[in-house]
């Protein structure tokens, strides 16, 4: 396995402690993550507080590691982003590309369905147990 693939299961792991300090550490300085339904976002400063508010009303979060596969300075990681809300709880398929550059995350794009997201916070989309 190589040392980005490792990184990037590292990354995914880290995201069940709710630590957007933790989460921009793997990210490059001028690292860009584009969360594909909204715009990109670029620098550990705005990292930090674009993943922190979006984070800020989760309770739990597990990442679930489906097939990862690298090639040099890429890595594609297939998911299921399991998340609670409070109450609410959401399994969000994922699939996302990183670019690495010297074992830093230089560019993340995020792939998933908005749908399936939104779905899961009206009372009738969010039958997980």
């Amino acid at each position: 396995m190589s040392d980005n693939v490792q990184t990037i299961k590292d990354f995914i792991a880290a995201w069940s402690n709710l630590d957007s300090d933790e989460l921009v550490g793997y990210f490059s300085e001028d690292g860009i993550y584009y969360n594909m339904p909204t715009q990109p976002v670029q620098g550990k400063e705005q990292l930090k507080q674009f993943i922190g508010s979006f984070i800020a009303n989760w309770t739990k979060t597990n990442w679930d590691t489906l097939n990862i596969i690298g090639e040099g300075d890429v890595v594609i990681a297939e998911r299921l982003d399991r998340t609670e809300v409070g109450d609410i709880k959401v399994d969000l398929p994922c699939c996302g590309v990183f670019e690495m550059e010297e074992g830093k995350i230089k560019v993340w794009r995020d792939y998933f369905d908005m749908g399936t997201y939104t779905k899961s916070f009206s009372k009738k989309g969010n039958d997980r147990d």
